[in-house]
């Protein structure tokens, strides 16, 4: 249930409940409803499958069985706090969204409050006399943020430990480090590594076969990057080819830099993108996720320049942000930019185009943000985000499907790739990532069209901006079924690659840069993914993971040509033994 429900309901929220929420309500009472409910139950569900609206069900359904007669639900915003309480509204539960830790008592008006974790690890023992004073139901929104340090989730545990209920919340149960979540079961596999259990879980898989959530169609981009160091010398390089991580990470930098031309380009596809998605999508709007303050103003003005229109500026230290987000998703305005802080949680069912132009790559980062694209409110709406063509992305990208559980007992990451970057992308952020004194000066970023990925494949050639052939893939109908988006895909790049084949004369290899040979060995075998998901039913996903499981390697975003080569003669052997 979305802010504006029931007018802009994601899609099959409206009138019932979905079958997830059906099924993960007889989880927790019985399939004939007469179990008292566990104590403690975690729920994994996808970013936009409706984990609020299955929450306040089960809320309700305790209230009137007088198991509890208090609530308290904790987030981690303070846009959250006023989302669930205009939520649980439109269902008879009266939640206080400001309430704060120096007003005392709860007025006698409401059921019960909305906090932030921050709230509750400022005075654990205030929010223990208010759950030990009434039979409380604790909501955990986004649990794995009460793992967020030591100090948290100790707070967390001296605060609920006497609730009578507990249900904890999670789109994105994974986290980098190994502090455990309080009220989360861990069980030790065969390994004896120890990893989250969850009582009920929902997948990004499951979820698009039902069509609660829309496919996601991602679009890399590449391009020459040239930029000067302190010492005065100049740099080049291009994104998408093999890089060593500073000149990657240094590319990245260039790319989103307002001073080059890649981010004004790649804002251009964007918004025809979005143009072609509000053929079928009257109401679409797109959301820009920025590094940083002066970032985001800049994209801002490149779309008013693009569009003729405004765009809504989110910053993170902004009062009325709440009001502006609200104002957004209720109005049919084409572009938000924000600085990172839009990620968990934050409900717009228009978002429909995202363009990820921060240099965040936590995976959970990345899933967050996804998940606010995903949430359908009808059939055959399809989600387009645009990124630019780094290892680490295209890895998140090509793992979509990919179910995690938070895992105990393995070293902590050294590399940078922390929850503590989740953390710092809703602070403030006035100046770029790397300090008040850039490592490096932007001279020229120029963009490329890279390629497209969906459903674990890769397809489409390199292209530049405003071609024929970029404009193939940016005008991709925005009402398509899962699998008539990849068929789709496969018949674009099969007219791409007969096309440059007649265009080209003598060697096909002979004028091809590493770059477009790896990219050509990728189409081949998507080509033959493809074939084998026609063959044997499996997604092209699960195909891919096989493949690397038989031939090792990294994931295929981060492969060598010589992976790849292995991978296409490894699913050539399997067709092969098929047919004898």
């Amino acid at each position: 249930m979305p802010p504006a429900f029931p007018e802009r309901a994601a899609w099959g929220t409206a009138s019932s409940l979905r079958a997830w929420q059906q099924q993960a309500l007889e989880a927790y009472f019985g399939t004939d409803g007469t179990k008292p409910g566990p104590r403690d139950f975690l729920t994994v569900a996808t970013p936009g499958a409706g984990k609020t609206t299955f929450a306040l069900r089960l809320a309700r359904e305790l209230m009137e069985r007088r198991v509890i007669s208090a609530i308290t639900v904790v987030c981690p915003t303070e846009h959250l706090k006023r989302q669930w309480a205009e939520s649980a509204s439109r269902v008879g539960i009266r939640i206080d969204p400001e309430y704060q830790n120096g007003q005392g008592p709860v007025g006698k008006d409401f059921h019960g409050v909305a906090v932030t974790y921050a709230t509750v690890a400022a005075r654990p023992a205030l929010h223990r006399n208010r759950t030990e004073s009434r039979k409380s139901l604790v909501i955990f929104d986004e649990v794995h943020h009460a793992g967020d340090g030591l100090s948290w989730g100790d707070a967390v545990r001296e605060a609920f430990e006497p609730a009578a209920r507990r249900l904890a919340l999670s789109g994105t149960p994974f986290r980098t480090d190994v502090n455990p979540i309080p009220f989360v079961q861990y069980e030790e596999g065969p390994d004896g590594v120890r990893r989250s259990r969850a009582d009920y879980t929902y997948g990004y898989g499951p979820a698009l076969a039902d069509g609660v959530v829309r496919p996601v169609i991602f679009l890399a981009y590449a391009g020459e990057m040239r930029w000067r160091t302190r010492a005065g010398d100049e740099i080049t390089a291009t994104l998408g080819e093999p890089l060593t991580q500073d000149q990657t990470a240094q590319a990245w930098r260039a790319a989103l830099d307002p001073k080059g031309d890649w981010i004004g380009q790649v804002l251009g596809a964007a918004d025809r993108r979005l143009t072609e998605l509000r053929r079928a999508i009257p109401d679409a709007g797109g959301l820009v996720i920025a590094t940083d303050h002066e970032a985001a103003r800049a994209y801002a003005r490149m779309l008013r320049a693009v569009t003729g229109q405004g765009a809504t500026v989110v910053l993170s230290d902004d009062p009325t942000a709440s009001k502006k987000i609200k104002q957004f998703g209720e109005t049919d305005d084409r572009w938000m930019v924000a600085v990172r802080m839009v990620s968990e949680g934050v409900d717009i069912p228009r978002l429909a185009v995202g363009v990820y132009a921060t240099s965040t790559s936590t995976p959970l980062f990345f899933a967050q943000a996804i998940g606010r694209f995903v949430r359908a409110r009808r059939r055959g709406e399809t989600a387009s985000v645009f990124l630019p063509s780094v290892p680490t992305l295209m890895g998140h990208a090509a793992e979509m499907e990919t179910e995690r559980d938070h895992v105990l007992d393995r070293p902590v990451r050294e590399d940078g790739l922390d929850d503590e970057l989740l953390a710092e992308a809703n602070r403030r952020q006035d100046t770029s990532d790397v300090g008040e004194e850039l490592p490096f000066e932007t001279v020229e970023a120029s963009a490329t069209f890279d390629r497209v990925l969906y459903d674990g494949g890769e397809f489409g050639m390199h292209a530049e901006p405003g071609s024929a052939e970029e404009e193939e893939y940016l005008g991709i109908p925005g009402l398509l079924e899962p699998e008539q988006v990849s068929a789709l895909l496969r018949k674009r790049q099969a007219e791409q690659i007969a096309g440059e084949r007649k265009r080209k004369t003598g060697d096909p290899r002979a004028d091809r840069t590493a770059a477009e040979d790896i990219a050509a060995l990728r189409r081949e075998l998507n080509g033959l993914v493809g074939a084998w998901n026609h063959r044997t039913g499996k997604p092209h996903g699960v195909i891919h993971t096989e493949l690397r499981a038989a031939c090792g390697g990294p994931a295929i975003a981060q492969a060598t040509a010589e992976d790849v080569r292995k991978r296409i003669a490894k699913i050539r052997e399997w067709a092969a033994k098929r047919r004898h």
